[in-house]
C-alpha cells in the first residue's frame, strides 16, 4: 500500500466538490488545497508546512456528510488519517488549525471581518472566540504558531480561477516527509513561484 499514493487518490476523487450549504466557498476543495501550499511555498517556509497546507482539510474527504448545523471535526479526523504517515511539525499544525481561527478571533480585532461568509458560520459551530484563558493555553501549545500561519494561509486561499502548480508537483515533497521515507528531493524543478 502506498499511503501518497492513497492520499493523491482521494484528493483527486473528492477534490472537485465545492463545500456544501452555508459552508459554499467561491473554489473547490482541491482548488483550496492547492491554493494553501502555493502560498505556504511562497511564504518559503519549512516544506513541512507546505504538506500540512496541502493537507490540512483532508478530514473533509474521511467521514460521512454532516448538515451545516454540525461541527464536522475534519482537523481530528485529518489528524487521526495522517498520524504515522508524517511527523508532528506536519499534523499539529493540520490538527490545531481549526483552534487557530478561534484563537485569531479572540487576539486580532480585524480579523473576523476578513472571514469568509462560510468560515464566520463555521466558527459558531467550533466554539467561537477563545476566553482568555483558553488562549494562554493555545500559545503554549507546540505548533501552535505553525497553525496560525497555516489558518491565514487558508482564509486567503480562496481565489477563484488562481492559477496553481497540480497536485502531482506536491506529491513527491508528502513523500519526502512521510515517516520512513527517502528524504532524497523527488520534485521537478517546476516550482509554484513560476506559475
Amino acid at each position: 500500500m502506498d499511503v501518497v499514493e492513497d492520499i493523491g487518490l482521494l484528493l483527486r476523487l473528492h477534490g472537485d466538490r465545492p463545500y456544501d450549504g452555508l459552508r459554499h466557498e467561491s473554489v473547490t476543495e482541491l482548488e483550496h488545497a492547492l491554493q494553501c501550499a502555493q502560498l505556504a511555498e511562497w511564504s518559503q517556509v519549512d516544506n513541512t508546512l507546505v504538506v500540512a497546507a496541502l493537507l490540512h482539510d483532508i478530514g473533509h474527504f474521511a467521514a460521512a456528510a454532516v448538515g451545516d448545523a454540525v461541527d464536522d471535526e475534519h482537523e481530528q479526523r485529518a489528524a487521526t488519517l495522517l498520524g504515522g504517515v508524517f511527523p508532528a511539525a506536519v499534523i499539529e499544525p493540520v490538527r490545531l488549525h481549526v483552534q487557530a481561527k478561534r484563537y485569531l478571533v479572540a487576539t486580532d480585532a480585524k480579523y473576523l471581518t476578513g472571514l469568509s461568509s462560510a468560515s464566520v458560520h463555521s466558527l459558531g459551530m467550533q466554539g467561537g472566540a477563545m476566553s482568555p484563558a483558553e488562549c494562554r493555553r493555545f500559545e503554549t501549545t507546540p505548533f501552535a504558531q505553525d497553525a496560525v500561519v497555516l489558518r491565514r494561509w487558508d482564509d486567503s486561499a480562496k481565489v477563484p480561477g488562481r492559477k496553481t502548480p497540480p497536485l502531482g508537483y506536491y506529491l513527491p515533497l508528502l513523500r519526502e516527509y512521510q515517516i520512513g521515507a527517502d528524504s532524497a528531493a523527488l520534485r521537478t524543478v517546476l516550482g509554484s513561484l513560476d506559475v
